[in-house]
């Protein structure tokens, strides 16, 4: 199962909104969507969700059009919004089978998948509770419930962990693991990029509606566009190595750190090899050199420019 995005553009009068982005994601893959305030992922996900049409392009789903074929796409995805609606009147498993009614689900069938839902998401024990009541943890939950109701192959949720506290965010993130090691295709949105990079296999990043980078993990953490931050320990004083690092062009910036040096290096592998080799040119002693690891924190710093529409 593929969802491919195919130069998407969605226009608001004079904002481009989102302008000629592709990317794709597959099934038991989870890919975080990244970008700042205004980038135009949350159209580019209702677009997805069949909740709004682009000005030019298309989306598929296993083949099927968004544009073209919406009601059979619609049933491919689970949507799930950065608010959910509060219907004040409507209990928990009252709005999940309203929804599963929605998608056609009928009799034994459609009650077996509410309560198999309610189940997974733990929401069994307040089935009977009204939506208002709800703090904002159960909210998201439902709000995901409500997506996983007709069991589609395609999770999209938009800022799913925003305004939860530290236990739902893990329980949230352990769900997604979840799912997809059960195989669904899952593109997510969050702010919170140091956990985007403990449970996603690639990634998706846009600023000003235009695609930055988009692939897998390494792929992305890897690039030789990115600058490096290496960690640099020698047989001698700390204070002689940081003055040599800090003479060379090769370094942008060294911090002392206890024993050791982090460089920020200007380039690549191949920059960091010359740093090597310019250090033992100096006969310094080294015990110690290694690269800090990039996450996708460090590759959204490097690539945005914190621009907004």
């Amino acid at each position: 199962m593929d969802v491919k995005v195919d130069n998407l553009k969605r226009h608001f009068g004079g904002t481009k909104a989102v302008d000629g982005i592709s990317f794709t994601f597959s099934s038991g893959h989870i890919f975080g969507f990244v970008g700042p305030n205004g980038a135009g992922k949350t159209t580019t996900m209702r677009i997805l969700a069949t909740l709004d049409e682009p000005t030019d392009g298309d989306a598929t789903v296993d083949g099927v059009s968004v544009v073209d074929y919406p009601e059979k796409a619609r049933h491919l995805v689970g949507f799930m919004p950065d608010t959910l609606p509060t219907h004040r009147d409507m209990t928990v498993h009252e709005y999940l089978d309203f929804f599963a009614r929605a998608y056609g689900l009928r009799g034994l069938k459609r009650d077996s998948l509410v309560e198999r839902v309610e189940e997974f998401t733990s929401l069994s024990r307040i089935r009977g509770k009204f939506l208002k009541d709800l703090s904002k943890g159960m909210k998201q939950r439902v709000s995901l419930a409500r997506a996983l109701v007709h069991d589609p192959p395609v999770l999209v949720l938009d800022e799913p962990a925003a305004g939860l506290d530290p236990r739902a965010r893990i329980e949230l993130r352990e769900l997604l693991k979840v799912l997809a090691e059960q195989g669904k295709a899952i593109l997510v949105s969050s702010h919170i990029l140091t956990e985007l990079s403990e449970i996603c296999n690639g990634a998706v990043i846009i600023e000003q509606g235009r695609l930055l980078r988009a692939g897998g993990m390494d792929h992305i953490v890897s690039s030789d566009s990115l600058d490096r931050t290496v960690v640099i320990r020698c047989d001698g004083p700390a204070e002689e190595l940081h003055r040599e690092l800090i003479q060379t062009p090769l370094v942008r910036e060294a911090r002392m750190i206890g024993a050791a040096v982090e460089a920020d290096v200007t380039g690549g592998d191949d920059v960091c090899g010359e740093l090597l080799r310019y250090l033992i040119f100096k006969q310094l002693r080294i015990v110690e050199f290694h690269q800090r690891r990039v996450d996708l924190e460090d590759v959204f710093m490097t690539v945005t420019k914190g621009q907004v529409q």
